[in-house]
């Protein structure tokens, strides 16, 4: 039941449940691939730890696409406040254009009011022992901030990725926004998390006056409920290889980033193998899935003459994709080298999807590290590199049309998983809690 503390009691013995307000603008209902995942699992496992959640996100007004697929996820125990905010390009434009300073630090700034207004009233209410924000929308790090000067109370920054490079944002004036914040962000919060190792290396060298205590790594994973209910569902369909069992199909699912995940060398890869038999309409097919840019991928293959082989295909929920990873012969990740301190979320669901993985990217990067640390040969080849891609992609199709692709250890693919990573979480919470 609630204590005026508003800390709660649950279970035999009634345990002391601990309070965390969670700022985030990707939150259920909201229609994005993996995007969701991270704050959502985190709701649901901390409850494992004695730490409840209550969020504070956005109205789904805000959203560009929403689906009520996993609205059902979030536990009963979790109090969601859904403060008003608008998308300043699509609500608050005129034929498009807007002035700039409406969209600084990002579209959603209109997010900022509301929230901090929704967010002291939960504080209020629920009197959280800790607030966390989660960055790729930057306005959540801003109202993190502003509650936590106004409060006192700590503050966890999840950053996931950088937010600002030399080059990022484009804009000069939002750059310059962005920095202000980060900076603002690294100052006043107890813990700065990211998912990488090579984003915290970016991070300390930055700031080298910061203590090495105050950089936290917790990547990405994969849900193992989901995929138990993905597996289910798998099993109620007719598999397409006992259609077609001559057929390879690979699959990409998710967003395809002309710069940061270009696949135009990929492209040429595959428009040599089609001319030289390699592959065929009859015997192989990769399935492009909720690329971000399918008018853009659509004209490239055709100029290539590869719409026989390569499918864009629009998005489906998160947990067809599932489905749809467990149901295909293998799996691709495209990743630039330009981005060698990020890691795709998609590639620990990969991972746990236990099929083979084409990794095409950089061999030095912290995505290459996900597969080498894995304790089998992966197979990887340079995003930019068509010689390369040729060669891998053989050895690849060869491996799958001989079963003799390498195995991954259940144990290694467990590590990643959203439970675990919860607990990486649970614990630096109670470690700040303990520091303040």
């Amino acid at each position: 039941m609630a204590r005026s503390s508003g800390q709660l009691e649950f279970g035999v013995g009634k345990k002391l449940m601990k309070n965390v307000l969670m700022i985030a603008y990707h939150f259920p209902p909201v229609r994005v691939s993996s995007g969701i995942q991270r704050t959502l699992k985190f709701t649901q496992y901390l409850l494992n730890h004695h730490w409840c959640a209550q969020v504070l996100t956005v109205s789904p007004i805000a959203y560009i696409e929403t689906n009520d697929g996993q609205i059902k996820e979030i536990p009963e125990a979790v109090f969601v406040k859904r403060a008003f905010a608008l998308d300043t390009s699509r609500q608050l434009s005129i034929k498009g254009r807007y002035l700039y300073w409406m969209a600084l630090p990002d579209r959603w700034v209109s997010w900022s009011f509301a929230g901090v207004v929704s967010g002291l009233g939960m504080i209020i209410k629920f009197r959280p022992q800790i607030i966390w924000s989660t960055y790729p929308i930057a306005t959540a790090h801003l109202i993190g901030l502003i509650l936590h000067r106004i409060t006192g109370k700590p503050w966890i920054a999840d950053f996931r990725d950088s937010m600002t490079e030399d080059d990022y944002p484009v804009n000069p004036a939002q750059r310059k926004v962005y920095r202000w914040i980060e900076k603002q962000t690294i100052k006043h919060c107890s813990r700065a998390v990211f998912t990488t190792p090579s984003a915290i290396k970016m991070y300390k060298d930055r700031y080298p006056e910061v203590e090495n205590n105050h950089w936290v790594l917790i990547p990405n994973g994969f849900d193992e409920e989901n995929f138990i209910e993905a597996e289910k569902q798998l099993q109620k369909k007719i598999p397409e290889k006992s259609l077609n069992k001559q057929k390879i199909t690979l699959l990409h699912s998710g967003v395809l980033y002309p710069s940061e995940r270009d696949p135009t060398q990929f492209f040429l890869a595959m428009e040599e193998l089609l001319k030289t038999g390699v592959v065929s309409p009859e015997n192989f097919k990769i399935i492009l899935r909720a690329t971000g840019h399918n008018e853009y991928y659509k004209k490239l293959i055709q100029e290539k003459k590869l719409q026989d082989i390569i499918f864009i295909e629009p998005g489906i929920g998160y947990k067809e994709a599932l489905t749809e990873m467990l149901s295909v012969d293998g799996l691709v990740i495209f990743q630039a080298a330009n981005c060698n301190h990020q890691i795709p979320a998609k590639i620990y669901e990969y991972l746990r999807a236990k099929k083979p993985i084409l990794a095409l990217t950089d061999i030095k990067g912290d995505t290459a590290a996900v597969l080498l640390n894995s304790g089998v040969e992966p197979s990887i080849a340079a995003l930019d590199n068509k010689e390369e891609i040729i060669q891998t992609m053989i050895k690849f199709l060869h491996q799958i049309e001989q079963g003799t692709t390498p195995v991954i250890s259940d144990k290694y693919i467990f590590s990643h998983s959203r439970e675990a990573r919860t607990e990486i979480l649970a614990k630096m919470m109670n470690d700040v809690c303990r520091d303040h």
